[in-house]
């Protein structure tokens, strides 16, 4: 399964062991995000919204949307260096990486790359560490998003991040077999 083909209702049927009638009421209900093709009518589902459907209904995710579903990862950073080394070292683990330069980036890319996890320095401009804590951890649709918190602050920053919702915070400098040991436990 490539990660942008769409699946067609009866690929998701044949997926969940269910008849094509349950599926489209699923998609009537609002449960099951889907979008029409144009002039034809017929719906589509995105990979994406397939596993969040299963996952929000407690059901089990097929293996070949697992890889997919722990592969992206957001690395906002405002330090250009430490960004693109934290870049480098995921993408030759093989994940799926984009880097936001401040917090207003990382809200635009949170929602249109939709990462699984999310590194995040404190400080900087704009809207900081804490503010992009905040609006993730306040807003249902990001609240699942594990966040792996990579700063040079004090600990007690460090410790204000783990109150405020992050998954895990990490003092840099950081060594790479570190980061990406952090990264497995939070899966």
């Amino acid at each position: 399964m490539t990660e942008n083909k769409s699946l067609t209702t009866g690929d998701i049927a044949k997926y969940c062991g269910v008849t094509l009638r349950t599926v489209i009421r699923w998609i009537e209900r609002g449960s099951l995000k889907a979008y029409k093709l144009p002039g034809r009518g017929n719906n589509r589902i995105t990979p994406e919204d397939f596993v969040a459907f299963l996952t929000a209904h407690g059901m089990p995710i097929p293996a070949e949307f697992r890889q997919q579903e722990n592969n992206r990862i957001l690395i906002c950073d405002d330090e250009p260096a430490f960004a693109k080394a934290i870049n480098r070292t995921l993408a030759r683990a093989g994940y799926a990486t984009e880097v936001a330069n401040d917090g207003f980036q990382a809200g635009v890319l949170l929602v249109t790359f939709k990462p699984w996890l999310m590194t995040l320095d404190l400080s900087m401009p704009n809207m900081d560490g804490f503010e992009v804590l905040r609006h993730v951890r306040g807003n249902p649709d990001l609240e699942p998003i594990k966040i792996l918190v990579i700063s040079g602050l004090h600990q007690n920053d460090l410790d204000k991040a783990i109150n405020l919702g992050a998954d895990m915070a990490l003092a840099k400098p950081i060594v790479n077999e570190e980061l990406l040991a952090h990264i497995e436990r939070l899966k």
